[in-house]
Formats: C-alpha cells, structure tokens, sequence
C-alpha cells in the first residue's frame, strides 16, 4: 500500500492532497487557528472516518455472506483525544443503524463483534490506544 501526501499552500496555508495508491486524491487541512483554510477534513478526522468505514465494510459483508437481508448500514462514530501530544484517540465510540428485513440482533452484534476483534484494521490499530464501544440498532425495511 501506497500514499503519497503533497503540501499545495506553500506559505499560504496548511492544505495536503493525499493521493493513494489505488489512484484516488483527497485534500486535507488544518484548523483555521493552525493556518488552515478549513478547505478539507482534518487528519484525525479521516483517521476516524477510515475506521467507520473500515467496520462498516465488514459488518455488511459479514452480514451479506451469512445471507441476512441488509440494505443499509450507516456507523457514527464520537471520539475523544489526549489533552497532551501526541494527541491519540483514548475513546471511541461507534454507534451502528442496521437496516434490513428480519435482521437477528445476535447476528448484528455478532458482525459488528467479528470486525472490531478479527477484521478491521483500523479498530486493531486505534484499539492499542483507545478504549472501543459499540452498540446498534436495527430499522426494520418495510
């Protein structure tokens, strides 16, 4: 895996692309106080963001492969960092809407179980730090 990050203010900002490996570009940028724009996601915040999606990925598949009728899944995730730097996550919280017909809570719970302890990445990594939750709930399709 690849990535490459390019500074694109010069002195006038604080403003990153990042262009990955698989061909795809996002800008980043820092806090307005920091000498931001405010012209892109924060990279703590594409950090979180990269875990929401890294466990809703799974718990779909998961879900998918025992097929279960799911056809929507959206994750929220609320996080708090250290006071002191480096600034790492200490909490996260991810919080998972299921939507599907007749979805079981124990195979939810047990999707959401298999990606934070065997699949996702993500979670691995930020759990080293942060102390994970989760919960869900489950919106049955008419």
């Amino acid at each position: 895996m690849e990535c490459t990050i390019r500074w694109t203010d010069g002195d006038a900002g604080m403003s990153f692309v990042a262009e990955t490996g698989s061909g795809h570009a996002l800008v980043m940028d820092g806090a307005p106080e920091a000498g931001g724009r405010n012209i892109g996601p924060r990279p703590m915040e594409l950090v979180l963001a990269g875990t929401g999606g890294c466990s809703a990925f799974d718990v779909v598949l998961i879900l998918k492969k025992g097929r279960h009728a799911v056809s929507a899944c959206d994750v929220r995730l609320q996080a708090e960092r250290a006071a002191e730097d480096p600034k790492v996550f200490t909490r996260i919280h991810l919080h998972y809407r299921v939507k599907g017909r007749k979805l079981k809570p124990e195979a939810v719970a047990r999707a959401i179980e298999l990606s934070k302890e065997k699949y996702c990445s993500a979670s691995a990594m930020l759990g080293k730090t942060a102390e994970i939750t989760s919960d869900f709930e489950i919106v049955e399709e008419a």
